[in-house]
């Protein structure tokens, strides 16, 4: 029997104190829902509600979506707007940025 892999997305979280949150879940308003209400909700988050879901992407499965959320983990603040307001694709996160300079 063929077992369907679940679908993982990217999301990010505007806290009440303008921090960003980055996360991967298969269903995202399961895991903010989590976050604000459950001992399961990410440590960083504690404390810092109302959240806010900003940005949110589908991706494929966990190991993509990993990969993904790392990235844009690394990006700066400037870098994680431009990626939210759209001036900034999720696909240019894709490439790994160090295979352009080998």
């Amino acid at each position: 029997m063929l077992q369907l892999r679940p679908n993982y997305s990217v999301y990010i979280l505007r806290c009440a104190d303008n921090t960003y949150y980055t996360g991967i879940a298969s269903d995202v308003a399961r895991r903010i829902a989590e976050h604000e209400n459950s001992p399961r909700g990410a440590k960083y988050l504690k404390g810092r509600g109302p959240l806010t879901l900003v940005y949110s992407e589908s991706v494929g499965d966990r190991s993509i979506a990993t990969r993904i959320e790392y990235r844009i983990k690394q990006l700066n603040r400037t870098e994680k707007e431009a990626l939210i307001n759209g001036s900034t694709r999720l696909c240019d996160l894709r490439t790994d940025r160090n295979s352009a300079q080998s």
